[in-house]
């Protein structure tokens, strides 16, 4: 367990560790962090509006996660009913749930600011340390580009946790989902959603937080209603490297497809892992194709199958996403493929950081900005979407294929605990 026992970071002192023996230390029944008094007073009072208190993300001195009982998150989900499931995964059901905005307090279901609430399945093998991790991490970690973790419970047998609720669900869905009410994402919406993720990884890599993420892949980007995009699911996040140490050996733990080849062979992980997946969902965002889909003839692997046309200008027309033909300049398309490379590449040390990725972003932004025929504006693109398809992290969409014959209905990997 000492692994996921907060971060071990220089100049961070970030330690916040709940007691694991039992229910003796900071998480005892109805105990909480600071959710009272200051906590209310400190922006966390109106939550849905709360962006602007950590804008350039944060480390929190304390963790202001409010405890909540058993009985509050099951007047919460209306008790746990069907019709509130957001998603299933590993780590077991989310729900939708309803609290009082300004207290976090249960309202009556149906009322009050909607959140998603995660319980853990008895059964599941990921269970305490993943959701240990999850508080850890999020309860200290402030960021825009990091979903909120709002607050938890643990109770006899019980571990959840509760989140803001991000209406969109994750890009996963938007890439592949079979639903054929969401339209695909525009070429500025994936920019922006690029930008969004890579400050959210910046952040996690800078030098006062230092940790590695791990499991960076479409389906634990989730957004909200403006398309703004936020990492989720920190169950298997790593303090890392201290000291001289260029990496942390670990099990291997991840998602084929999008886990970096150094890792998969020796389980060395290191900072530049991250930016390896990041390229993966890069590649995925400018194909509209998944990482890893078994019914692909001849390309199951997408890295495999792009890599050799990433570098050439005159072959970007077989990688990028028929759904976004028209919306591109072409210099703005050969910049994101470069970049996806640069990422891709098999030497960690060549790959730039997550600092220098989100300055390319914005380099591309600028470029495709000044090329754009005011048609495809972000604006006119994110207003068609209707549909909003709910869902949570790695617990979301794992049901879908694929909406049109160019993804070929698309696999999902299954997933390595």
């Amino acid at each position: 367990m000492g692994n996921c026992l907060g971060f071990q970071s220089a100049g961070s002192n970030l330690s916040a560790s709940p007691s694991t023996s039992g229910k003796a230390g900071s998480y005892a029944k109805g105990g909480r962090f600071s959710a009272s008094g200051s906590s209310a007073s400190q922006g966390r009072s109106s939550f849905a509006t709360s962006e602007d208190t950590c804008i350039d993300g944060e480390i929190l001195p304390t963790s202001n996660l409010k405890a909540f009982s058993f009985g509050d998150m099951k007047s919460a989900t209306g008790n746990f009913r069907n019709s509130t499931v957001l998603g299933q995964g590993g780590f077991g059901t989310v729900y939708k749930g309803f609290v009082d905005e300004k207290t976090l307090a249960p309202t009556k279901f149906g009322s009050g600011m909607i959140v998603a609430i995660k319980k853990l399945n008895p059964e599941s093998i990921q269970g305490f340390q993943e959701w240990q991790s999850e508080v850890n991490f999020l309860g200290r970690l402030c960021h825009p580009n990091l979903v909120k973790l709002l607050g938890y419970c643990w109770e006899d047998q019980e571990l959840l946790l509760v989140y803001e609720f991000m209406q969109k669900g994750s890009l996963e869905n938007h890439l592949f989902g079979r639903v054929s009410s969401i339209e695909p994402l525009s070429w500025d919406i994936r920019l922006k959603i690029a930008i969004d993720a890579a400050k959210g990884l910046a952040f996690l890599h800078s030098p006062d937080v230092k940790v590695i993420y791990r499991d960076f892949k479409a389906s634990n980007i989730l957004l909200d209603g403006h398309y703004n995009a936020k990492i989720s699911d920190f169950g298997i996040a790593k303090a890392g490297p201290s000291g001289g140490d260029s990496h942390v050996t670990t099990r291997i733990i991840g998602t084929h497809g999008y886990a970096a080849p150094e890792y998969v062979a020796t389980g060395h992980l290191y900072v530049k892992s991250d930016v390896y997946g990041f390229g993966v969902v890069l590649l995925e965002l400018l194909t509209g194709l998944r990482a890893l889909d078994m019914k692909r003839a001849g390309k199951h692997n997408l890295v495999d199958w792009a890599r050799p046309l990433l570098p050439y200008k005159s072959k970007l027309n077989l990688l990028m996403d028929v759904h976004i033909e028209g919306q591109y300049s072409s210099k703005a398309a050969s910049l994101a493929a470069n970049l996806t490379l640069r990422c891709l590449e098999s030497d960690p040390k060549r790959r730039p950081s997550m600092k220098e990725v989100v300055e390319v972003l914005d380099r591309i932004v600028a470029i495709q900005g000044k090329s754009k025929s005011p048609s495809k504006s972000i604006s006119s693109t994110s207003h068609h979407h209707h549909h909003h398809h709910h869902g949570h992290g790695r617990e979301h969409g794992h049901e879908h294929g694929s909406q049109s014959s160019h993804h070929r209905s698309p696999l999902h990997p299954s997933q390595q605990h």
